[in-house]
């Protein structure tokens, strides 16, 4: 039996998805073969021509355009955007926001600020529980020693 490992790998719309990159777009070598973990850890620390310029002018994907325009990737479906937007679109929407991205990236606001509260609110029972069960040991620990 041989000791050698086989490297990792992952379908190209995997490689493609963790590159932040749209898979249509990319080479046709990209597209057909499967990638290595060493080779995305590559792509991602030295990226090709290629890729630093579908990275930078696109198409995006949904998820890099809804990061882009500050929503959620349903308040794209919402708005009926369906389809990669370029960079230079990106830019276009957020000089002269549409209605639909104003309400969305509103509604992105405050459930952002909902999280921040639940998470407050939750750090703030986890230290108060810390608390109670600090000054509970430090009475047992008196009560033993009595």
């Amino acid at each position: 039996m041989s000791s050698e490992k086989k490297p990792q790998t992952m379908k190209p719309a995997t490689a493609a998805q963790k590159l932040g990159i749209l898979l249509d777009a990319a080479p046709a070598e990209f597209q057909t073969e499967f990638v290595s973990r060493t080779e995305l850890t590559e792509l991602m620390a030295n990226p090709p021509e290629w890729l630093a310029l579908l990275r930078a002018n696109g198409p995006h994907p949904r998820q890099v355009v809804a990061a882009k325009l500050g929503v959620s990737i349903s308040g794209l479906a919402r708005s009926d955007i369906n389809d990669p937007l370029t960079t230079a679109e990106i830019a276009a929407l957020l000089q002269q926001p549409p209605a639909w991205l104003v309400l969305e990236r509103s509604t992105q606001a405050g459930v952002r600020a909902d999280q921040i509260a639940v998470k407050d609110r939750d750090a703030h029972r986890a230290a108060k529980k810390a608390h109670v069960e600090r000054q509970a040991s430090q009475e047992q620990a008196k009560r033993d020693r009595s």
